[in-house]
């Protein structure tokens, strides 16, 4: 018989490493799959279309999961790819450096959100092609409401379980995106290898893309920011078009969409 102490120490890590892990990663898939299936390959660049009600449901569940606008989301990333790495990319290590990429997507992102909502045509343009306005919240100066819901729920999770671990890795994982796209916009610019000579400075960096789904083939992605699959190299790991194509085999998706869109 094993005594009580290795017992009361299954317990211990189950209760402060294991569950809290699965529920960070839970909450954190479902941050990054909005990102990198549907803002980004999706209403980004059109290289997969969502069916219709997928697509209005992404549209107005998207800002409550993530905090994030689609629309300002795609209006800042088309910007980036249009102006990759010179004075006006919204957010290039160049100009910002790796650790200030962090505030200065932030800055763009927001300056991106006020330019859609007022209307000027210097943002409107790069997304006349949405039929959909900015989210509500964001025009109402509402912009917390879903941090309040996601600090609710994680509230709940603790006194439900009694688990404070589990209650912070819900909210980390929910709320994960300014991390990750400062590790894509900053890395996938700066520390990496090239598989195109392009004129920006794209870089696939292997690491960030393991931890985003595949973001971190920026090199990849800006050679042909139409396609649905980021990974070239038989040994290069996208796993965001591994979901695309499990979202495929279920009806939910078709790969290519909008020309308008592809960012080419």
């Amino acid at each position: 018989m094993f005594p009580d102490r290795w017992f009361n120490l299954e317990r211990y890590i189950v209760a402060i490493w294991l569950i809290p892990l699965l529920v960070f990663i839970g909450a954190y898939l479902v941050n990054i799959v909005y990102i990198s299936v549907f803002y980004h390959r999706a209403l980004a660049h059109g290289a997969i279309t969502l069916r219709p009600w997928l697509r209005w449901f992404v549209i107005r569940s998207g800002v409550w999961l993530t905090g994030i606008d689609p629309k300002a989301w795609a209006c800042m990333h088309r910007t980036h790819h249009v102006e990759s790495d010179t004075e006006r990319d919204p957010h290039s290590p160049v100009h910002y450096g790796i650790f200030g990429t962090f505030i200065g997507q932030l800055r763009s992102y927001e300056k991106n959100l006020v330019g859609l909502i007022i209307g000027r045509k210097q943002y409107t343009d790069v997304v006349a092609d949405m039929d959909f306005p900015v989210s509500w919240i964001f025009r109402k100066k509402l912009w917390f409401l879903p941090y309040l819901i996601h600090v609710c729920v994680a509230t709940g999770l603790w006194y439900w379980l009694k688990n404070p671990w589990v209650s912070g890795a819900y909210f980390i994982g929910m709320m994960s995106h300014p991390v990750q796209g400062w590790l894509v916009n900053a890395f996938g610019h700066a520390i990496g290898y090239r598989n195109f000579n392009l004129t920006d400075n794209s870089r696939n960096n292997t690491l960030v893309a393991w931890a985003t789904l595949g973001e971190g083939f920026q090199n990849n992605h800006h050679h042909d920011p139409g396609s649905a699959k980021f990974s070239v190299k038989f040994w290069e790991i996208d796993m965001g078009y591994w979901i695309c194509c499990v979202f495929r085999l279920f009806g939910l998706i078709k790969f290519g969409g909008s020309a308008a869109a592809s960012g080419k």
